[in-house]
C-alpha cells in the first residue's frame, strides 16, 4: 500500500479524527524487517508529563479495582471507562520529595542523627565547647557526598524514563511492543508471526502468535475501521501464560464470534521477530502484564551497616552513662543539667562521625577491586553500598535457563522399547529411513524394526509447533509479502523457530536422519523424504503444551492417502496413563532422567472421518464458552486420549554453562543453600537439578504432588515431613496453596532441605519466595538471574547478581552486581565477599577504638581536675587526629587479607565462619572497648605522672603518645602487609612531626625537641602497646584461627 494512495489517506484522516491528539496508524509499505502497526482504542498510549495536580490526585485516589473491558475497533466514544497512561516510572523521588527523602534515608541511621543534634547544639553559647567547624565540616562533607550521588542516580533514571515515555509509536521496527495488544492482522500469508519474549518470561525461544482469523481475512487494511467489531478482554492479571477473551463482529450475517486465547496476544516488552503485525491495545501502563510482574526497587542496607548501627546505639548509652557518672561525682552542683549536656558533647567522640566516611570510602575501594579483578572480567558493581553482603550469604536463589544452562539442546537418545539408539548409532536410523521410503511397503502381520523407526521419526517430524524460516534474498522489495519466488528454499538457508528449544532439537534431528520439515503454515506442513519427494499433511487441530496437561497434540490428514492421525507427545507422568499397557516406559524414563536428559514420550492414534467430525463439533462448542472454557476444552480433548499406540521415547540434553558443577559444589561446601526458581516445566527442572549436581547422586528427590485445597496440602506436607535429607521439587501453583494455608510449616521444612527446586514460577512468585526466606530465617539471601523475568527476584534479595546473557541486559542493569558467567560467582563470594566483610569489620571497629581511646583520656583528665567539663584537646588537634594524623594507616586496612585468594577458593568451608558474623559482634566490640579503656587510661595517667612544671606538657606528651599508639595498633591489627600500608604509616608520622613546628598554640617547641620528651613519650607508648602484642603472640601460638592452620 503506497503512502499517497487515496484509500490510505482516507484511513489516516479517519484515525486522526477519531483519536484527536493520539493518532497512530502507519501506512508505510510493508517492511521486510519485523515491525508492528498499532491501532489504539480508548487507551492512551502516550504519557503526557505528569504535573503537580496529577501527583496530588494520584496520592488521594484509592487503588482502582481492575475490571474486564470491551474495546471497540475505531469507536472510542463507546468507551466510558478511563484507563492508566502508558508511562513507566523508575524514579524514587520527585522535585518535592528529593531533599526530604534523601535526608530521611541518611538520618534514619542513628549515627548521622546523633551528629546532627550535636552539631546544632554548638549554636547555643552555653553549650559551645569548641570551634563550629570541628563538628559541621565532617557532617557537611558526608551529607554533600550523599546528596550529589543520589542526585546523579536520580537524574539518570529521569532521563531514561523520559526517553522511553516520549517515544511516539506508530510503527515498531525491532522495538519492544509498548502495551498489551490483541493480534488482529499480519503481512505474513500464514496469518501468524513470531515474537521474542526474553524480557517477559526469560525464555530465549521465539513464540508463535496467530492473528484473529476474522480480521486476517479482510481484503484490505482499511477494512479494519469500516467493520463493526469489538474485543472483550478479561480483567488484567499477573499470569503471563493465559488469556481469555472473545472477538465479535456484529455487522456480518450471522454475527461472528471468535474465542481469543494466549496465542492471539502480544504482551508489552516482547519483540516482533517476523513479519508486520497490527494489533488493538487492551491494557496499558500499570495494567500490562510486564509491569504487574515487576516490583519497585528498594534501598538496600547491608547487614554490617545494621550491626554497626546497633553498636552505635550501645556507644550512645555508654556516653550517657559516663556523663551521668561525671555529673553525679560533681555532686549535681549549680546548673547540673547544663554540665550534663556539656559532658555529652565532650565525650561525643565516643561515636565517631568518620565511621560513615571511612566505611563509604572502603565500599568504593572494594567495588573498584572487584571490577579490576582479571579472574572475573566484565564484572560491574552497580550498588556500591553492599559489597560486604557477598560475604554473609546463606541462601542463593538461581534462575535455570541461561543462568545454569546455555539453553542449547542436543538430541541424544531414541528408545523404541526393544532397541535403543544413541549418538553413535544414528546412522542406523538414517539407513532404515532411506530404506522405508525407497521400497514399497508390504503388509506385515508384525511390525519390523524398520517400520517402527519410520513411524517414530515421522511422528517426531509432525508433532510439534516448529516453523521453518527462510531468509529473503537481498534486494527483494518488502512489498511482495514474501512471495515464494523471492525466497531461497535451500537447506543452508533454513532455520527453525519454536517456543521450545526441545522441539527445535527434535526437528533438527529428524532432518539429520533424512525426514526434513521444509514448510509450514496454519493449515498444512510439508516434509521432504531422503529421495527428495515432498509429503503434504493438512493440520486439522493443534493442542498446545500447557503446564497442566504436560503434553501437546496434533491431528493431521495425509494428503496422499487421506488418513487422519492424532499424534501426541508429552512428559512420562502425563503419557503413561494415555498409552497402551507396556513394561518398559517407566524404567527407561528413569534411566534417561538419571543421565540428565529431558524425556518425551511419543504416541499416535488413527481416527476415522466420523470420529474426527464428532470430535470437531464438540471441540468448537467448548472453545466458545466464556465460563470454565479451559476445563470444557480439556474434557473434549481427553475423550480422544485413550489407548494410544506408544511409538518411542526421546532424550534431549540441555547443555550446562561452563563450570556450573564445580561452582555449585563449591557453594554447597561453603554452607550456602541453593534454591532453583524457574519458569520451566517440572520435568526439565528436575533433569537440570540432577545434571548440574544441584542435587547429588546419592540424594533422593521428593516431587511435591500438585495440590489445590487445604486438605491436599496438609496431607502432602505430612508425607514430605517423613522424608529426610532429600531435595524438594515443587510447582508454583502448589507452592501458592501451601503458602496460603501453611506458610510457616512449609518454609521451615523447605529450609531443612539440601536443595529446593521451584518450577513454573512467575516473576512475582520468585520475588515472594525471596521475601519469605528473609522473613522466616532472618538470613541473607542472594538472587542470580539473566532475564527480565528475574528482575523482581534480584531486586527483592539482599544481594542481587545479574548475568549478561542471550536474554539481554535487563537483569544485569537491575542487579547490584553484574557478571558475565555463572562460574564467576564462586570467586565473587569466596574471595571478594570474604575480604569486603573482614576488612569493613576491622575498619569499623578500629574507627570506634580511635574515638573511644580519646574519650577515655578526656574522662580521666576531667576526673583528675575536679570533674570540670573542659576539653583536653581543642580545635585543630581534634580535627587532625581524625584526619591527617591517623586516616591513611586506618584506611589502609582495606588492603588487609587473612587468607590468600587461592586458599579461599580451595577451602570454601572457610566461608561458613563469615555467615556466623564473628568478625563483628558484641564480643569483639567489647574487647576493643576494654583495649581503648586500658590504653586511654595508661596514656593519660602516664602523662599526668610524668609531666613537669607546665600543663601544656601534658597535652604534648599524651597527644604524641596517642598518635604513636594508634599507628602501632594499626600494625598490630594488620594480618598481611601491603607496601601501601607501610607508606601510610610513615606518611602519617611524617605529617605529625612536620605539623609540630606550626602548632605553637598547643605545643612548647623548646620542650618537644628535648630527650626528656622523647623518653617519656616512648615509655608511655610501650606500656600501652607491649602487653597487647604479647597477648596477640600467645593467642596465635595456643589458639590460632582456622585459616592460619591452612596458611602455615
Amino acid at each position: 500500500m503506497q503512502r499517497n494512495s487515496p484509500l490510505t489517506y482516507g484511513i489516516v484522516k479517519q484515525v486522526y479524527r477519531a483519536y484527536g491528539k493520539l493518532a497512530f496508524l502507519s501506512t508505510l509499505p510493508v517492511l521486510s524487517k519485523p515491525s508492528v502497526l498499532i491501532c489504539v482504542n480508548n487507551l492512551p498510549l502516550l504519557a503526557s508529563p505528569s504535573n503537580c495536580s496529577d501527583w496530588l490526585i494520584n496520592i488521594c485516589r484509592r487503588k482502582k479495582e481492575l475490571k474486564a473491558r470491551t474495546v471497540w475497533l475505531g469507536c472510542p466514544e463507546k468507551c466510558e471507562e478511563k484507563y492508566p497512561k502508558n508511562a513507566i516510572k523508575n524514579q524514587k523521588y520527585n522535585v518535592f520529595t528529593f531533599i526530604p527523602g534523601v535526608l530521611y534515608e541518611q538520618f534514619k541511621f542513628f549515627l548521622n542523627l546523633y551528629f546532627l543534634v550535636v552539631s546544632c547544639s554548638q549554636f547555643v553559647p552555653a553549650l559551645k565547647i569548641g570551634y563550629l567547624y570541628t563538628y559541621w565540616a565532617p557532617l557537611g562533607f558526608v551529607l554533600t557526598v550523599t546528596v550529589v550521588r543520589e542526585a546523579v542516580d536520580e537524574f539518570r533514571r529521569y532521563k531514561r524514563d523520559k526517553e522511553m515515555n516520549s517515544q511516539l509509536y506508530s510503527k515498531l521496527t525491532n522495538q519492544r511492543i509498548p502495551s498489551d495488544m490483541v493480534f488482529l492482522r499480519t503481512s505474513e500469508k500464514t496469518g501468524s508471526c513470531f515474537i521474542r519474549t526474553d524480557q517477559l518470561d526469560g525464555e530465549t525461544d521465539w513464540k508463535l502468535k496467530v492473528a484473529v482469523s476474522c480480521t486476517q481475512r479482510l481484503p484490505a487494511l482499511g477494512d479494519l475501521f469500516s467493520i463493526n467489531a469489538y474485543v472483550y478482554a478479561q480483567k488484567p492479571q499477573l499470569d503471563i501464560h493465559s488469556f481469555e477473551g472473545t472477538f465479535t463482529r456484529e455487522d456480518s450475517d450471522p454475527a461472528v464470534h471468535e474465542s481469543l486465547s494466549i496465542e492471539n496476544t502480544l504482551w508489552a516488552s516482547t519483540v516482533v521477530a517476523s513479519g508486520t503485525v497490527i494489533g488493538v491495545v487492551i491494557y496499558t501502563g500499570k495494567e500490562t502484564r510486564s509491569v504487574m510482574n515487576t516490583s519497585n526497587p528498594k534501598n538496600k542496607v547491608g547487614l554490617l551497616d545494621l550491626e554497626l548501627n546497633q553498636l552505635t546505639k550501645a556507644l550512645f548509652l555508654a556516653l550517657v552513662a559516663l556523663s551521668v557518672v561525671m555529673v553525679t561525682l560533681q555532686g549535681f552542683v549549680g546548673p547540673w543539667y547544663r554540665n550534663l549536656f556539656r559532658f555529652l558533647l565532650l565525650f561525643s567522640y565516643i561515636i565517631p562521625i568518620s565511621l560513615r566516611v571511612n566505611l563509604d570510602m572502603g565500599k568504593a575501594a572494594y567495588g573498584w577491586m572487584i571490577m579490576k579483578d582479571d579472574n572475573i572480567p566484565g564484572t560491574v558493581v552497580r550498588t556500591s553500598t553492599i559489597p560486604e553482603e557477598l560475604g554473609r550469604l546463606v541462601y542463593l536463589l538461581t534462575d535455570k535457563t541461561g543462568t545454569l544452562t546455555q539453553n542449547e539442546m542436543i538430541f541424544k537418545r531414541l528408545h523404541l522399547g526393544t532397541v535403543s539408539y544413541g549418538t553413535d548409532t544414528m546412522d542406523e536410523i538414517q539407513s532404515h529411513i532411506i530404506n522405508s521410503y525407497s521400497q514399497p511397503s508390504a503388509p506385515k502381520v508384525r511390525k519390523s524394526v524398520s517400520s517402527r523407526i519410520h513411524e517414530a521419526v515421522k511422528a517426531i517430524a509432525l508433532c510439534h509447533n516448529v516453523t521453518p524460516v527462510y531468509e529473503s534474498r537481498a534486494g527483494v522489495s518488502g512489498e511482495t509479502e514474501y512471495a515464494e519466488v523471492d525466497q531461497d528454499f535451500s537447506d543452508e538457508n533454513r532455520t527453525y523457530q519454536a517456543s521450545s528449544p526441545d522441539e527445535v532439537a527434535l526437528v533438527q534431528w529428524t532432518e539429520s536422519v533424512g525426514l526434513t520439515l521444509v514448510n509450514r503454515d496454519l493449515t498444512s506442513m510439508q516434509l521432504k523424504t531422503p529421495d527428495g519427494h515432498i509429503l503434504t499433511y493438512y493440520i486439522l487441530q493443534i493442542f498446545p503444551f500447557t503446564s497442566e496437561s504436560k503434553r501437546m497434540g496434533i491431528i493431521v490428514r495425509d494428503e496422499s492417502s487421506g488418513e487422519i492421525t492424532f499424534y501426541m507427545k508429552g512428559a512420562d507422568v502425563a503419557m503413561s496413563t494415555i498409552v497402551q499397557y507396556n513394561d518398559w516406559l517407566e524404567e527407561e524414563c528413569g534411566n534417561m532422567a538419571r543421565e540428565g536428559l529431558r524425556t518425551l514420550v511419543v504416541a499416535k492414534k488413527s481416527l476415522t472421518e466420523e470420529q474426527y467430525q464428532d470430535f470437531e463439533s464438540r471441540y468448537n462448542q467448548a472453545k466458545l464458552s466464556i465460563h470454565d472454557r479451559n476445563l470444557k476444552v480439556a474434557a473434549v480433548v481427553e475423550s480422544l486420549e485413550r489407548e494410544m499406540e506408544l511409538l518411542c521415547l526421546t532424550g534431549v540434553e540441555d547443555q550446562l554453562q561452563a563450570d556450573v558443577r564445580p561452582t555449585l559444589e563449591m557453594l554447597r561446601n561453603a554452607g550456602i543453600k541453593i534454591w532453583m526458581l524457574t519458569g520451566d516445566k517440572l520435568e526439565t527442572a528436575t533433569c537440570i537439578a540432577k545434571s548440574s549436581h544441584l542435587v547429588s547422586r546419592t540424594q533422593d528427590i521428593h516431587i511435591f504432588r500438585p495440590v489445590t485445597t487445604r486438605g491436599e496440602a496438609h496431607l502432602e506436607l505430612n508425607a514430605f515431613r517423613r522424608k529426610h535429607d532429600c531435595a524438594l521439587v515443587i510447582s508454583g501453583d502448589s507452592l501458592e496453596v501451601c503458602l496460603k494455608y501453611y506458610e510457616h510449616e512449609f518454609v521451615e521444612l523447605a529450609c531443612q532441605c539440601p536443595a529446593v527446586v521451584c518450577c513454573r514460577c512467575s516473576p512475582t512468585q520468585k520475588a515472594h519466595i525471596v521475601k519469605l526466606l528473609q522473613h522466616h530465617t532472618g538470613k541473607r539471601t542472594c538472587a542470580i538471574g539473566d532475564g527480565g523475568n528475574d528482575v523482581s527476584m534480584i531486586q527483592a534479595a539482599d544481594c542481587g547478581i545479574g548475568i549478561e546473557g542471550k536474554e539481554g541486559k535487563q537483569a544485569s542493569l537491575a542487579a547490584d552486581f553484574s557478571i558475565t558467567q555463572f562460574k564467576h560467582i564462586g570467586r565473587l563470594l569466596m574471595v571478594h565477599g570474604r575480604n569486603s566483610y573482614k576488612r569493613s569489620a576491622a575498619l569499623g571497629q578500629f574507627v570506634m577504638h580511635r574515638g573511644l581511646i580519646i574519650s577515655t583520656m578526656q574522662a580521666v583528665f576531667s576526673s583528675v581536675f575536679y570533674f570540670a567539663s573542659v576539653p583536653l584537646y581543642q580545635g585543630f588537634l581534634m580535627v587532625g587526629y581524625a584526619t591527617i594524623y591517623t586516616m591513611f594507616p586506618v584506611f589502609s586496612l582495606v588492603l588487609d587479607q587473612d587468607v590468600k585468594p587461592e586458599m579461599a577458593l580451595l577451602y570454601p568451608e572457610l566461608y561458613k565462619d563469615l555467615t556466623k558474623g564473628r568478625s563483628l559482634s558484641f564480643k569483639t566490640f567489647l574487647i576493643w572497648v576494654l583495649i581503648s579503656i586500658y590504653q586511654g587510661g595508661i596514656l593519660m595517667y602516664g602523662a599526668l605522672l610524668l609531666f613537669e612544671s607546665e600543663f601544656v606538657h601534658v597535652v604534648a606528651i599524651s597527644f604524641t603518645a596517642l598518635i604513636l599508639t594508634e599507628l602501632l595498633m594499626v600494625a598490630l591489627t594488620i594480618r598481611t602487609w601491603h607496601w601501601l600500608m607501610v607508606v601510610a604509616e610513615f606518611l602519617s608520622l611524617g605529617c605529625y612531626v612536620a605539623s609540630l613546628a606550626f602548632l605553637n598554640e598547643y605545643f612548647d617547641v623548646a620542650f618537644i625537641t628535648t630527650v626528656t620528651f622523647l623518653w617519656k613519650v616512648s615509655a608511655i607508648t610501650v606500656v600501652s602497646c607491649l602487653p597487647l602484642y604479647i597477648i596477640k603472640y600467645l593467642k596465635r601460638k595456643f589458639s590460632p584461627p582456622s585459616y592460619s592452620k591452612l596458611t602455615s
